[in-house]
């Protein structure tokens, strides 16, 4: 990918949304521990608030440091709308933002516009029968971070009816994490859990974006934030299995070996030093 450069977003497990017409919550938001919060300009702000959160969010720049700078996305309103070229211009004076959320891209033009205009890396967010067509090609695209998923807006414009399993986006989750991985991209980061009071449906759904290879996950209120935190991270028994796959083969000098009556191949080691490095995040 001939995109930005590393970004402390490219490990962030947790992007917490605020709304941003509600200047008083970003603060709460930036000490709730996610990794990443998302200052909304999209859905959750009114169309009469549109300038309001403009304002409100250029008046609180100069309240955060840079490392609170770095940990910060935009979500601006989507391409074709009448807000979409005013918050794009409004990123570019935002010195040392993170990065800017595309909601419903299409294609890699609205992509490279984005980073062109604003200045810092897209996380753009697949919500469309189009999008998910054109995934491979944004992922490709210069300016992007990573693959986020948008599934309630998909399913919605795919027509579909989901179980709680959501067993039916299965193929579109799979697709975008071969596409993340073609591209050379971070994980992708999976949709919101929409029942923020219900812990066991949070776990389940994080869960799930963690057996699929998502590394990150969108969350709407910042109760979710641990419990993401924790499912997306390795068990200990995961991580006492790693580091005896990587201490036999220390001991195995190169030759054959097993662990646990499992024979050990390169495979098995490069799954063992990921579980390890997922555990030091």
């Amino acid at each position: 990918m001939s995109g930005p450069g590393p970004s402390p977003l490219s490990l962030a497990r947790s992007f917490l949304f605020v709304p941003g017409n509600r200047p008083e919550r970003f603060a709460k938001a930036l000490g709730s521990g996610a990794d990443a919060v998302i200052i909304d300009l999209e859905d959750a702000v009114p169309l009469d608030a549109k300038d309001t959160a403009r304002h409100a969010l250029c008046s609180a720049w100069t309240g955060f440091d840079a490392a609170e700078r770095a940990r910060l996305l935009v979500r601006v309103n989507p391409a074709g709308t009448p807000w979409h070229a005013a918050d794009l211009a409004v990123l570019a004076s935002l010195p040392g933002l993170g990065a800017v959320m595309l909601p419903k891209a299409e294609n890699p033009t609205q992509i490279e516009h984005a980073f062109m205009a604003s200045g810092v890396p897209v996380l753009p967010l697949i919500e469309s029968a189009e999008g998910v067509g054109q995934m491979d090609a944004m992922a490709r695209a210069q300016g992007t971070l990573r693959l986020g998923l948008g599934h309630i807006d998909l399913q919605a414009d795919l027509g579909l009816s989901c179980g709680p399993d959501e067993a039916e986006l299965a193929p579109v989750r799979v697709a975008m994490v071969v596409a993340s991985r073609r591209a050379g991209l971070p994980a992708p980061v999976d949709g919101v859990t929409t029942a923020t009071t219900d812990a066991d449906m949070l776990a389940r759904d994080a869960e799930r974006s963690r057996r699929f290879g998502f590394g990150a996950k969108l969350c709407i209120h910042p109760a979710q934030v641990a419990g993401v935190h924790r499912a997306l991270a390795p068990t200990e028994a995961e991580c006492d299995w790693a580091r005896r796959v990587l201490a036999a083969e220390v001991q195995s000098q190169g030759g054959a070996f097993s662990v646990d009556g499992k024979m050990v191949d390169p495979p098995v080691l490069l799954l063992a030093r990921k579980i390890l490095q997922l555990s030091q995040r």
